[in-house]
């Protein structure tokens, strides 16, 4: 009878405490009981007693049905209070790395955040993480010259311009990888003269006193010291480096991944169609044709590493991550700034061969039996799976995804990469989803999840991806934060930092954070007529960039080359394809509880 007597008293227990917990949200503006955060908040506004009132739907009716967790923390209208507060920390993130790089690191590349001092490169040929990147040119101040503007400082954004313009010169004996070096710095002396000669200056008055294009002039002096790099190819897929003094250097590597050799046609596009010269854009395009036509003729894939003089594939897995995932995002966005169909075509061709036989999990993303959807990496001759690992760089896809209206795809698999942001606080560099933990553990500040949770909110307008972006700026601040800067997590389970802030970092991580946040800014107000490089600059979709230079050089494909007409991308601009959310169902989850859920506890954060 003891034993009965225990259960009972058991039971009456567990009764008694969940009947208290469901006093909680009734009893918690008395109590207090609010979240912590690492930065301040405004105060609640007149009338209201915490800000859980706000965040419930509609600020006072009781919020969503039920008791589930999800929708309590996620459902319901997001305040403008918090919006601007949150807006204003993500500035903050970016002024504070960016005073810290300029007052400890210029003229070198990076900020070291933990010591206060700057990073160049160490002229170590086996150090390629390092020198890859850093090229003795003030990246990181160069990589942010576009987020200067776009937060609308036109005083730093000038003082900065002109620094540029007065202290770099590409005059090195510096080796650099052709894809970072166009990414990083050319795109943003390009996008950076777009912004300056804009009769609208949507942004302030961003113009510089005498400005006589001398970026634009930078971007092609750089531009035709990394052409080397696509001479003496077999298969006209460049060299991965080039020593921007010298060339391509005598021992060079023949192997080059697939996003490195064909995700330069933006950059090299724009150059040659504000310079009048097909040079540029030829080759680049060149490189793309080349590796498309490389592809598996039984699944349509491409691996991830390549022979740049046999064409023979040296790494055999096709994936969405790195090594591969710039080249199918620029195949869409060439179209988008360009016009050619043929862009469209192969991004098509590519798309579809990536939902045969990349995509698992149920069909449906909101509905029916089975795992969740997931993109796998798998051999690109048999389209069978090679391991069971994704890697952060993949976290861009949803992003991408909405760029051609697939939003529900996009929603699911953004779901997948949100679980484990909240399961570490961070995005592992590699994790193994059977395993349900870090194959390499770092995090080196990446922007990939921030830039499709911006883009997922502006499809969709869903509350969801504010509270999304305010978990990602919390992470940051209390995780990443450095005496000097923000520092590249070495182990996001143990929380170690590693001395090195990427100039991606200020570029694109606080840029998309920022903007998510800043419904009023201009770039939300111009018709989307902006397009994202892969490294997050903004350049302008007009028809300036419609004129084809390139089939001067490629006779026989002037027929080929379909233009598509500014007015005619509504297929792939996401304010007319987006599937937004109506009205009345603008609180409810993108995603219903049970499967997100479902995806938590996939990544064993449940």
């Amino acid at each position: 009878m003891q034993w009965r007597s225990l259960v009972l008293g058991l039971l009456l227990l567990r009764l008694g405490l969940q009947a208290l917990l469901a006093l909680l949200p009734a009893l918690a503006p008395g109590l207090c009981l609010r979240r912590r955060f690492p930065f301040p908040f405004p105060p609640p506004p007149a009338g209201s007693s915490h800000w859980g009132s706000l965040l419930r739907r509609g600020g006072g009716d009781g919020g969503a049905t039920g008791g589930d967790e999800y929708e309590r923390r996620y459902s319901g209208a997001f305040p403008p209070q918090l919006r601007a507060r949150l807006r204003d920390a993500a500035r903050g993130m970016f002024v504070f790395g960016y005073d810290s790089y300029m007052r400890h690191a210029f003229p070198r590349d990076e900020l070291d955040p933990l010591h206060c001092r700057g990073r160049g490169p160490d002229h170590d040929p086996s150090n390629l993480n390092i020198n890859d990147v850093l090229g003795n040119y003030s990246l990181t101040l160069i990589d942010a010259l576009d987020t200067l503007a776009v937060m609308g400082n036109s005083s730093e954004f000038q003082k900065a311009v002109k620094l540029v313009i007065d202290t770099v010169s590409f005059d090195k004996d510096s080796t650099v990888q052709v894809f970072e070096a166009t990414i990083r710095v050319l795109g943003s002396l390009l996008s950076a003269h777009i912004i300056i000669t804009d009769t609208k200056q949507p942004f302030g008055d961003m113009t510089i006193k005498d400005y006589d294009n001398e970026l634009l002039h930078m971007a092609h002096d750089l531009a035709v010291r990394l052409l080397p790099a696509f001479e003496n190819t077999k298969t006209g897929i460049p060299y991965p480096r080039v020593n921007l003094k010298k060339g391509v250097p005598p021992d060079s590597n023949n192997e080059t991944c697939t996003a490195g050799a064909g995700s330069l046609l933006v950059e090299f596009g724009i150059l040659s169609r504000l310079l009048g010269d097909s040079t540029f854009e030829w080759v680049a395009r060149r490189a793309v044709k080349a590796l498309w036509n490389l592809r598996s003729n039984n699944t349509g894939l491409l691996g991830n590493v390549v022979n740049i003089q046999t064409g023979h594939w040296v790494g055999k897995q096709s994936g969405l991550g790195a090594g591969s995932d710039s080249f199918y995002e620029y195949l869409l966005k060439s179209y988008i700034l360009f016009g050619e169909k043929e862009d469209l075509d192969m991004f098509n061709d590519a798309y579809r061969n990536i939902q045969n036989h990349l995509r698992r999990g149920r069909e449906a993303c909101n509905e029916g039996e089975g795992d969740p959807p997931l993109y796998v990496n798998v051999n690109m001759f048999t389209g069978q799976l090679m391991n069971t690992w994704i890697d952060s760089l993949q976290a861009f896809f949803p992003g991408l995804q909405v760029l051609i209206g697939d939003v529900e795809d996009a929603i699911c698999l953004h779901a997948f990469y949100y679980a484990i942001w909240k399961r570490y606080g961070a995005l592992p560099e590699r994790y193994n989803w059977q395993l349900q933990a870090p194959d390499v553990p770092f995090y080196p500040l990446r922007p990939e999840l921030v830039e499709s949770t911006y883009l997922l909110y502006q499809a969709t307008k869903n509350p969801f991806y504010l509270h999304v972006g305010m978990d990602i700026l919390q992470s940051l601040e209390k995780y990443t934060k450095a005496k000097c800067g923000y520092a590249t997590l070495h182990h996001v389970v143990e929380k170690t930092k590693e001395d090195r802030m990427e100039s991606f970092f200020l570029s694109e991580t606080c840029k998309y954070l920022y903007l998510l946040f800043d419904e009023e800014n201009p770039l939300h107000k111009s018709g989307n007529k902006y397009m994202f490089t892969t490294e997050g600059h903004i350049v302008s979709v007009d028809e300036r960039f419609r004129n084809s230079l390139w089939q001067d050089i490629l006779p026989g494909e002037e027929d080929s080359a379909e233009k598509i007409k500014p007015n005619e991308l509504k297929a792939v601009n996401f304010s007319s394809n987006c599937n937004r959310v109506p009205d009345e169902r603008r609180y409810l989850l993108p995603l219903k509880s049970n499967y997100m859920r479902q995806i938590d506890r996939m990544v064993g954060l449940i």
